[in-house]
């Protein structure tokens, strides 16, 4: 199979959205999701938030860890960006404008420096412009869990760069498209969902390499990699792989 000639050591993880509320999986703590107009009414309570505050990893390191599922919606959601990125909050608040650039000064954020501008921030959160989430719960989990491996929009594999290199080579094998593989500006949970979903949206089959957000490296192995596929590309990667250099 796909998996054992590329050596690897975990399934990749599906991800897809539902109607359906998981009754299993990692997810995180049910807060209120603020909105912009909240927050130009300055009806935000950002000290709750931090409280509630959680990375999207956790809960797919839980995941991945334990072979179940890990779960989002507008209700748990972890942090903005993450909201953001998952589809549940739009348009993004200008306080994470402020905290991926310069900081926040009245409310003792220091800014990570991502971006040198709140305003080179908003042109990001424009420009990559996640796709609304089609159903309250963005869901993630192995793919053996899948009754159909076709039902996930997205799988995502972590790995080293040994097996990830092997992925970016067969990209392009199964797509004869010299760029099919892309490694944007973006939190990781972008990189895993609206990036993928935003090219998939303009007709490209793109896949999205991720790991580079020193937010999220915590919950990586020191080595490790993200690789996400929308699901046509999987789907070619499967059944043509045997064709490819992966067998000489």
């Amino acid at each position: 199979s796909l998996i054992d000639i590329l050596g690897l050591t975990e399934e990749p993880l599906g991800t897809y959205y539902t109607d359906t509320r998981p009754t299993q999986g990692a997810c995180p703590k049910p807060a209120t999701l603020p909105s912009a107009k909240d927050e130009s009414g300055r009806r935000v309570n950002f000290l709750s938030l931090r409280k509630s505050w959680s990375c999207s990893m956790s809960h797919l390191r839980k995941a991945r860890q334990n072979y179940q599922a890990a779960f989002f919606s507008a209700k748990e959601f972890g942090c903005l960006g993450c909201a953001f990125a998952f589809g549940f909050l739009k348009p993004q608040l200008n306080v994470v404008a402020r905290v991926i650039s310069t900081g926040f000064p009245a409310l003792l954020i220091k800014g990570e420096r991502c971006l040198e501008s709140a305003d080179a921030a908003r042109r990001w959160f424009a420009h990559v412009d996640p796709r609304p989430a089609p159903s309250p719960y963005c869901v993630f989990k192995p793919l053996g869990l899948f009754d159909d491996w076709r039902e996930p929009e997205l799988v995502t594999f972590f790995a080293r760069a040994e097996v990830i290199g092997g992925l970016n080579q067969l990209a392009t094998f199964v797509t004869n498209d010299f760029e099919a593989v892309s490694s944007p500006f973006g939190s990781q949970c972008a990189n895993l969902v609206a990036w993928p979903l935003r090219w998939a949206a303009r007709g490209k089959s793109t896949a999205v390499l991720g790991g580079w957000d020193l937010v999220c490296r915590g919950f990586l192995e020191p080595d490790e990699i993200s690789f996400t596929v929308p699901r046509d590309m999987f789907e070619l990667m499967a059944q043509r792989w045997s064709r490819s250099f992966l067998t000489t």
